[in-house]
């Protein structure tokens, strides 16, 4: 693989200059979610114009794109993913900027140099990340079917990959009472209130009995009206959280017999809204090694351990269905936290430039070794579907 490797990083060196280029540009658009049509095109005709074959609005989302180059047939189908949406307010704060001219690099570098074997390439699209997660429409929508694994690339403040993520889902409850005279007719009414709080209640009794790896957490979002008046109305929005999305299935259950029987306790009724909902990635420590393998190779600065835990993503809906893994790319001080002014302004600079191309190189060298060499492929597969498994059991 020496030989190889060194072909895939020698050709993304050659296309440096407009790969760069193609970042800061973005960097500079900073278009928010599910609003990044001159990114997309942008991507879209750097693709088209290397041979990929390019379709847009895939998904149900307008600014997602699916981009398909195939050599030969039967061979493995490696899906790389990138996002391009900036923060409301603050622009480029998390690095998306990076994400697609990286992507494009490794994408472009192995069509080029990986000549020998059958295999697809296809390269996705994926926007309104920092929002609604557009992965998951894309998945309801039928994307990601036709990849065997997903690889991702991101900026850091260390070099290192992530093992879990956490599943997600936010339960919008409304309660509808009675109103009436606190004071002259108690009797006749029927507090919506008062199964807002039994309800909470539920939930921190609740809490002793699930898993430490676990989250629930609320707020109050409505609660109109006067104190001497029995409330006939109450609003509340729950997070509910797993790292293992088959036992968040059981905790959704649980919560919806408390609100269940807070309204039974109060002569309420309730309406229960839910938002989409997040997965909880499957771990992959294989082929987190071969990516993390390749980082070091290159030298990559700020290498750290994998992050055993982090918080939700839509990456998780892809990854909860197919392999998958996002390599992190120091281009920070370790320490500097994302979605702040420092990340937009060090986003332009020489480490974020070299980060980039670091990133579409190693994820380059990564799908070599899954096409090249099919028993890695086949080994995390393999991990996939006895992590899978293992988390049914948990």
């Amino acid at each position: 693989m020496g030989p190889l490797k060194q072909a895939i990083e020698k050709n993304i060196t050659g296309r440096a200059a407009g790969l760069i280029a193609m970042a800061d540009q973005i960097h500079g658009y900073k278009e928010i979610s599910y609003q990044e049509y001159r990114s997309a095109k942008l991507i879209e005709t750097y693709l088209e114009q290397n041979g990929f074959q390019v379709e847009t609005g895939v998904g149900g989302l307008p600014t997602a794109f699916r981009a398909v180059y195939e050599q030969g047939e039967k061979g493995p189908s490696i899906g790389l993913l990138c996002e391009y949406d900036a923060l409301a307010g603050l622009g480029h704060g998390c690095a998306h900027h990076l994400q697609a001219p990286a992507i494009l690099g490794a994408a472009c570098a192995v069509k080029e140099c990986l000549k020998d074997f059958p295999y697809r390439l296809v390269v996705y699209g994926t926007p309104g990340e920092e929002t609604s997660g557009g992965k998951i429409t894309m998945v309801k929508n039928g994307c990601f079917q036709d990849i065997d694994v997903a690889l991702m690339v991101h900026g850091g403040d260390h070099t290192q990959v992530d093992v879990k993520s956490m599943a997600l889902v936010t339960a919008h409850v409304a309660f509808n009472g009675v109103a009436a005279h606190a004071a002259i007719a108690p009797d006749k009414g029927r507090s919506a209130l008062d199964a807002m709080i039994l309800m909470f209640n539920g939930i921190e009794f609740l809490r002793e009995h699930i898993k430490e790896d676990s989250r629930i957490h609320y707020t109050v979002d409505e609660v109109p009206g006067h104190q001497n008046s029995v409330p006939s109305l109450a609003k509340a929005s729950m997070d509910i959280r797993s790292y293992n999305s088959l036992y968040l299935d059981g905790l959704v259950d649980w919560v919806k017999d408390i609100v269940k029987g807070a309204a039974l306790m109060t002569g309420t009724t309730y309406d229960i809204s839910w938002d989409d909902r997040f997965e909880s990635k499957v771990p992959a420590r294989y082929l987190n090694q071969l990516v993390m393998a390749n980082a070091e190779w290159l030298k990559a600065p700020a290498m750290a351990p994998a992050r055993e835990k982090t918080g939700s993503t839509d990456f998780g809906n892809v990854t909860f269905s197919v392999p998958g893994t996002c390599l992190r790319l120091a281009f920070v001080d370790p320490g500097t936290p994302s979605h702040t002014v420092e990340w937009v302004e060090q986003g332009v600079g020489e480490r974020a430039h070299t980060a980039m191309l670091m990133g579409a190189k190693a994820i380059g060298m990564t799908v070599c070794d899954l096409i090249a060499e099919p028993e890695k492929l086949q080994q995390v597969q393999d991990e996939f579907r006895q992590n899978k498994a293992a988390m049914a059991k948990a």
